[in-house]
């Protein structure tokens, strides 16, 4: 993997930790702290639109970075990143010195091709559970992702992390983890009527008179009820 350049300029700060005032740190930098094999933990400050902007659209724990600390080129990986709250901007970043011969550690996105059998034969759903695994592996060879083609799944069948292939690197991530499955489709079930529903009797429908035909009725049986009596 080629360094990814932070063209920032990168100064050292006087030393005074994380827990520094606010009021203390330089208006429009971002604190950071750079160690490593063999080498003391040293305060740096970044400034913060170039790095936002830098760290924009990449996998940052597994970018190799090159900083120019007052001229000297380190090349490091980012370990940590503090962020604020509200408007989620970065406050502190961690960066590890690494060395070509170091084996590191480093997580990589796992990356799915193809479209699955059951998904295009059967209307089944691909769902992706693991969407990283944890590799060891020497700075030159750190890849920007690994890929698992899912083309040939059905039904019902998965992936596990077994079935990735990343040449010149240890996974380290349990070789029996799922990476991905492909899910029936879902169907909705309409609930079939309980038997007492479907034996009830059907309730007569009541039809009321309109009051005229009430009235009228009404008149009628006065005037029969009159003839009797007489």
């Amino acid at each position: 993997q080629m360094p990814h350049t932070l063209a920032p300029p990168v100064a050292r700060r006087p030393a005074g930790g994380r827990g520094a005032p606010r009021q203390r740190r330089p208006r429009g930098r971002v604190p950071a702290v750079i160690y490593g094999r063999g080498r003391q933990p040293e305060a740096l400050s970044l400034p913060q639109k170039e790095l936002e902007h830098a760290l924009a659209g990449i996998a940052a724990e597994s970018t190799v970075f090159e900083l120019a600390i007052d001229g000297t080129p380190v090349k490091a990986l980012i370990r940590e990143i503090q962020r604020t709250a509200v408007r989620r901007e970065i406050s502190h970043i961690d960066f590890y010195e690494i060395h070509a011969d170091e084996q590191i550690t480093v997580e990589v996105p796992v990356h799915l091709t193809g479209i699955p059998d059951g998904v295009r034969n059967a209307g089944g759903v691909l769902d992706q559970v693991l969407r990283e695994i944890e590799i060891e592996v020497l700075p030159a060879h750190i890849p920007e992702r690994v890929e698992l083609d899912v083309t040939a799944l059905t039904i019902g069948r998965s992936l596990h992390v077994r079935d990735i292939q990343s040449p010149n690197a240890t996974i380290l991530t349990d070789a029996d983890a799922t990476v991905c499955t492909v899910v029936p489709p879902r169907i909705e079930e309409v609930a079939a009527p309980t038997a007492e529903a479907a034996e009830a009797p059907a309730e007569p429908e009541l039809i009321r008179k309109p009051r005229e035909e009430e009235g009228a009725e009404g008149e009628g049986e006065e005037a029969a009820g009159g003839k009797e009596k007489e």
